[in-house]
């Protein structure tokens, strides 16, 4: 396992991660979900070490965590972490300082293949390139993991669509692993092989992505016709002005309940009727 958390507590005055146990398996793109203020960026800091916790365990390849393992971790956060007035081989020449196993050549592949200018101040660039350009970092020094919040947010379809490809080259043919924190649930649905989905603090779920979408349904109700739902069925249901949305497990499917499938589920309407459901 690359990375094994187990019941972490960490409170603050208004919040609280409560008794979370994730596990990233090798080989595997896990993808992290929940609404803003939800505990994944808490979460990612305590698996780092950037953030104390209160109690529980957190093991990355089988050990606590300690500063011997920064060579073997990949960190891209959502506000840029590069100095803005360096350039690329600025860059570079700093990286060879940082990380032992840091791959000069594989770096400038990569500035090659996805056309970075190599003298252009870093604040120059576009938000894709910029972007682009931390990834490129964080997979160069030749890391087992790849932890990374909100690594798509702000860029266009085509530039994200490049930077799913990159997170697939990473994992593919070897046992390296990526936890993905995203609000952008539909990158999830194109690479992820399990997804977490936290809320308030606390894990709902933690399945593999074929599984979330094997077992959920939505169904699209109208509102004179809500009391035919039985109500043992509904795990969450949220009313809308002229219809209801409810969410129940596929078992739980029968005949009279397929004229009101309108759509296939997915992981947003999910996490929304959750999050907003009753």
């Amino acid at each position: 396992m690359n990375i094994e958390v187990k019941d972490l507590n960490k409170r603050f005055d208004e919040f609280a991660l409560k008794d979370v146990s994730i596990k990233v398996p090798k080989g595997k793109i896990v993808g992290l979900i929940g609404e803003n203020g939800a505990g994944k960026t808490t979460l990612i800091k305590c698996i780092l070490g950037a953030m104390f916790k209160d109690s529980g365990e957190v093991k990355l390849f089988d050990k606590k965590y300690d500063n011997k393992l920064k060579d073997d971790i990949g960190v891209v956060y959502d506000n840029s972490f590069i100095i803005e007035t360096y350039n690329i081989k600025d860059l570079n020449r700093i990286m060879k300082n940082i990380y032992s196993k840091w791959d000069e050549k594989l770096f400038f592949e990569y500035i090659k293949e996805y056309k970075l200018p190599l003298k252009k101040e870093i604040r120059k660039l576009s938000t894709g390139m910029k972007k682009k350009l931390e990834i490129i970092t964080a997979i160069c020094h030749h890391p087992k993991v790849l932890i990374l919040d909100e690594p798509t947010s702000g860029l266009d379809p085509v530039i994200r669509s490049e930077v799913l490809d990159m997170f697939q080259n990473f994992v593919d043919g070897n046992d390296n692993s990526i936890l993905l924190s995203t609000h952008i649930t539909s990158d999830l649905e194109h690479i992820a092989d399990n997804v977490i989905f936290i809320s308030k603090g606390e894990i709902i779920f933690d399945k593999p992505l074929k599984d979330i979408k094997d077992d959920y349904i939505v169904l699209d109700v109208e509102k004179d016709e809500f009391k035919n739902i039985n109500k043992k069925h509904i795990i969450r249901y949220k009313e809308n002005r002229l219809d209801y949305q409810v969410l129940i497990h596929k078992k739980d499917m029968t005949t009279k309940y397929k004229k009101y499938i309108k759509r296939i589920t997915a992981l947003d309407d999910i996490m929304l009727l959750y999050i907003r459901g009753v």
